[in-house]
């Protein structure tokens, strides 16, 4: 353990404990376990990026942000371009959330690479000299607090309640990424903490039909950093953030919700929430993973041929049925259909899959899909909500046929959630998704620099592969 330096006005307090532990944290007081997830978190956020970074509407921000925020000298990955701090996170952010394949907790939701990777990267360019060792703990630190603020909040009501979740308590996994490589002792942190939670916004509406969806964990992202580095000079923020009655952090958003501060820092430096961040094997909200496997699991006992289906019928928890549950109308933009259980299902049956081409503007508008979608509805099952954050994830789908039988299957949760996805797919989703945007030698570079990041004597060498250009995804 390090020195903590200056204390937390309240040492005792959640936000003081929290405070303290970050500032003593350590690689060495981190299992092996945790750290190895951890680079695997961060090679699938990588992926994403790569394949995020010129999708239409990543374009789009590129060209309108820099043309107010300037060239800078910071990264925006897959472009060969530079930019201020601030806006490169914002970018960098949008790209990691741009096509719904980014990793999420599953009690505390929010997708933590979209909202750590680029505040370390733009932090770690601003510091300069910064090794492997410190920018994978800065990531761990993120890993941890993300959640542990959203699960304070019960995660999944925020989602119910029509906050867009991870942007709501992003902040705070941002300001302890970038805080990590700035040194800061506990009293900074509790700074930090508190400058992060005052930036915290998202609206669950942006699912619909909005492209700011995609740029609310950027959002997120940029204010973490804005936190941390303002935290460092000096500047400060709101003390003891999550314990204040009035005005604080747990208090507002968690208003008649009975919010959890102790969640915040039970089990710190036991029970590691890296380890159970789940990486997304579909391109597609959370919470329609399991239906998608449960579906899947049909599938492979029986074909499925949509002339043969008269209805399917998918039952969901109230956080999974109001995020991923309305009847949907063309003409319907990718962000929609990836929210949408109706669309994904529809597409899984005709496709056998739900990776990006399923949820592409060109496969979303052919005829075949929407034949299929008005056969399909979804249902609030409140017996779900009975096993609390247990059954958030939980899906059942039954199927039945033209011929009067029936198919049925229940998930308790996605496969990523009962068995977290393990490396090796972990490692075979990042070829997947880079294979048409980056050569090969290129991604075998960065996949080599991620994985043995501890090896790493500057991290700017693996920023370097990610700033080159890359080949749009869909042409």
């Amino acid at each position: 353990m390090t020195n903590v330096g200056r204390a937390p006005t309240d040492p005792n307090g959640v936000t003081g404990i929290l405070s303290n532990w970050l500032a003593q944290l350590s690689l060495n007081n981190v299992p092996e376990a945790a750290r190895t997830r951890a680079k695997y978190l961060m090679l699938d956020g990588i992926g994403c990026a790569l394949v995020g970074a010129k999708l239409p509407w990543s374009s789009l921000a590129v060209d309108t942000i820099t043309r107010f925020e300037g060239k800078g000298d910071k990264t925006i990955i897959g472009w060969g371009r530079t930019t201020a701090g601030p806006a490169a996170a914002l970018l960098n952010g949008t790209f990691i959330q741009g096509f719904e394949l980014d990793d999420f907790h599953p009690f505390g939701p929010l997708h933590s690479a979209s909202l750590i990777l680029p505040s370390l990267i733009a932090c770690a360019e601003e510091v300069g000299d910064v090794d492997g060792n410190a920018f994978l703990l800065g990531a761990i630190k993120g890993f941890e607090v993300g959640p542990r603020v959203g699960m304070a909040l019960h995660g999944a009501q925020m989602l119910s309640r029509g906050w867009h979740s991870g942007s709501v308590f992003g902040t705070h996994a941002s300001a302890v990424a970038a805080g990590s490589l700035l040194k800061l002792d506990a009293a900074a942190y509790e700074d930090a903490l508190g400058l992060a939670g005052t930036q915290s916004a998202g609206l669950m509406a942006a699912q619909y039909e909005a492209m700011c969806k995609r740029m609310h964990h950027g959002f997120a992202s940029r204010n973490g950093l804005y936190a941390a580095h303002l935290a460092a000079a000096g500047y400060t923020g709101i003390k003891r953030v999550f314990e204040r009655d009035y005005g604080g952090f747990l208090s507002v958003f968690g208003e008649g919700h009975a919010p959890d501060a102790s969640r915040i820092t039970a089990g710190l430096g036991a029970t590691w929430e890296t380890q159970r961040i789940v990486v997304k094997p579909y391109a597609a909200m959370g919470a329609l993973h399991a239906p998608l496997d449960a579906l899947f699991e049909i599938a492979a006992k029986r074909p499925l041929r949509a002339e043969q289906i008269g209805h399917v019928d998918i039952d969901m928890s109230d956080a999974a049925y109001h995020h991923g549950w309305w009847e949907i109308e063309r003409p319907l933009e990718p962000i929609g259909a990836q929210m949408n259980v109706g669309y994904a299902i529809a597409v899984a049956i005709l496709d056998g899959a739900a990776m990006m081409a399923q949820f592409s503007p060109r496969r979303i508008a052919q005829d075949d899909v929407w034949a299929l979608v008005p056969k399909i509805k979804a249902h609030h099952d409140p017996e779900f909500d009975k096993k609390g954050s247990g059954g958030l994830g939980a899906a059942r789908v039954r199927i039945r046929f033209a011929d009067g039988t029936v198919e049925e299957c229940f998930k308790p949760a996605s496969r990523g959630i009962l068995t977290p996805l393990p490396g090796d797919e972990v490692v075979a989703k990042f070829r997947t998704l880079t294979k048409d945007v980056v050569d090969g030698a290129r991604s075998a570079r960065i996949e080599d620099r991620v994985l043995n990041l501890e090896k790493l004597r500057n991290v700017k060498e693996l920023i370097d592969l990610l700033a080159e250009p890359v080949d749009p995804v869909f042409g």
